[in-house]
């Protein structure tokens, strides 16, 4: 998969201090992708920013969306992008700097393990060594680790990072699963969709990262979305009991 056409995409709402540096980075440390930005219409120029931008960067796209309508909707509106526009692989990653470009070259060279050792979903792991998060306080990391256990336990996943959507899938595993029945549209999203493609055989690997606290902008997640992914992941375990 060494010449694999490969998406990266980006879900933003107001993300104009980050996204420039951000595009520059991608395509420092993986000039051969291609970046998709889906913007939720930032009221901060986010997507004018990247309308002017790709008019003269044919690596650059921007897929614009009525209002914000969900991290999940996002990730699943880049990945019927990335089916329909031919490409192998799509990469979503967040537009705060909370996962790094540097880890482009691992995660993709993840992509290109063969036999035995190949994959169809490879994750940018805190939860693997050598992967760490900094900049949380204990609480966060606490929450964070519980909500990983209860997916785990509940949805027979085996990740050790089942909410991280630092992530690579290929297309040809997406394409099997019904995108549309995906019932979450906000952070349960990362550990349903790894559900969904277990039950289609998919091969799940991980690599470290270093994931570090956004440092300009504010964070979209607010207790109301926390408790509802929750929600959605315990009624996704009694699915996944009665079905097993």
């Amino acid at each position: 998969m060494s010449g694999a056409r490969t998406l990266v995409t980006i879900a933003t709402y107001n993300e104009m201090e980050n996204l420039p540096a951000l595009v520059e980075e991608i395509f420092r440390y993986a000039p051969q992708v291609d970046i998709l930005v889906i913007d939720d219409n930032s009221p901060d120029g986010t997507g004018r920013w990247c309308d002017e931008t790709a008019a003269r960067e044919p690596r650059l796209h921007c897929l614009h969306r009525s209002g914000k309508l969900g991290l999940g909707t996002a990730t699943v509106a880049g990945m019927k992008w990335a089916i329909e526009h031919g490409y192998d692989l799509v990469l979503n990653m967040d537009a705060d700097f909370s996962h790094h470009p540097r880890y482009l070259p691992a995660i993709l060279a993840g992509m290109n393990r063969t036999g035995d050792h190949r994959v169809d979903i490879m994750i940018g792991s805190r939860y693997v060594p050598g992967g760490k998060i900094e900049g949380w306080p204990i609480k966060r990391h606490l929450m964070s680790r519980a909500v990983n256990a209860y997916a785990r336990m509940l949805l027979g996943l085996t990740p050790r990072d089942c909410s991280g959507a630092f992530r690579c899938y290929r297309t040809e595993l997406l394409k099997k699963l019904d995108l549309d029945s995906i019932a979450s549209q906000g952070y349960s999203f990362q550990e349903e969709i790894l559900w969904h493609a277990k039950k289609a055989g998919a091969r799940i690997g991980e690599t470290p990262i270093t994931f570090a606290d956004r440092v300009h902008g504010t964070s979209k997640i607010n207790p109301r979305e926390a408790w509802g992914a929750l929600w959605i992941i315990f009624r996704l375990g009694i699915r996944n009991a009665v079905e097993c």
